[in-house]
């Protein structure tokens, strides 16, 4: 029997089933006001027992579908920074993205509006977690988070196979993996609710002219961005044509969503503080 909520995600996708992957609410932790219930971020100023006791909750979860899983948590920056998860990684890395071939260290990302981006393939030989926020999805030249784990996501794929010796496909190129990559996008800020000004825009529009129909104007020097559009769009142009979960409806909206999810933008002027949902991917 799993001890995961029943109002938790589980991630729609044709993963090989020994890929697991979840998404928590705000349903099942012991946190008060405003980071109720189920907050697992230790920098909002929450109650340090009751985010422990989450984080607990977390991975009794994770440990009754994969008993030797471990939720690793990242400090995350809104950069580009990648790490690679080994049984010696402990909480707290600087990173803003994580990737494991590791069988039970789940790649943990924690959100409130910014949006989850978890990866494997289709053989179920690795797997990755990115936060995207529109600073690290937007990058430096064009190559933002999503641009740099998958890069590092091929590599290990790459290394797989060769040590697998998989006749033909140890030397596939950067398309032939992508190909075969799998992403999934959880909940965030949705293209009705998130307001940005001019400089946002270009940060995405200067490098690729094609992130401009993912800004509509709204009122002067402002736009509403659809972030989760984006980072299809910034996906797709990397080869990957597998794309489930975010599809920019409201129902994925952390800010319209307010029972259900956390949101930053939302909470922390109205309520003083928001708590911080995981996604999570690991390998059975």
């Amino acid at each position: 029997m799993t001890h995961i909520p029943p109002d938790w995600l589980r991630p729609q996708w044709p993963a090989p089933a020994h890929v697991h992957a979840l998404y928590t609410t705000r349903t099942g932790g012991h946190s008060q006001p405003p980071y109720d219930r189920m907050n697992l971020g230790d920098h909002v100023g929450d109650d340090p027992q009751a985010v422990a006791a989450n984080r607990g909750v977390l991975q009794a979860a994770l440990q009754s579908v994969t008993p030797q899983a471990q939720a690793v948590f990242l400090q995350q920056v809104h950069g580009t920074q990648v790490v690679v998860l080994e049984p010696g990684t402990a909480d707290g890395v600087v990173a803003d993205a994580c990737v494991s071939t590791q069988p039970g260290l789940a790649c943990t990302i924690m959100v409130a509006d910014c949006l989850p981006v978890l990866l494997t393939d289709g053989a179920g030989t690795v797997v990755a977690a990115a936060h995207a926020g529109w600073r690290g999805l937007a990058g430096q030249g064009g190559v933002g988070v999503l641009e740099a784990v998958f890069e590092r996501f091929s590599a290990l794929r790459h290394v797989y196979q060769a040590q697998a010796a998989i006749k033909n496909i140890a030397n596939e190129g950067a398309g032939a993996c992508a190909s075969q990559t799998l992403a999934w996008l959880g909940p965030c800020i949705g293209p009705q609710a998130f307001e940005v000004g001019a400089e946002v825009r270009a940060a995405f529009c200067a490098h690729n002219p094609a992130a401009a129909p993912y800004f509509q104007p709204h009122g002067a020097g402002k736009y509403l961005a659809d972030l989760a559009g984006l980072a299809r769009q910034r996906l797709q142009a990397l080869g990957i044509a597998h794309i489930y979960g975010n599809d920019s409806s409201a129902a994925w909206c952390t800010v319209a969503q307010g029972s259900r999810f956390f949101s930053h933008r939302r909470d922390s002027a109205a309520l003083g503080g928001s708590g911080r949902m995981a996604a999570c991917i690991w390998l059975g």
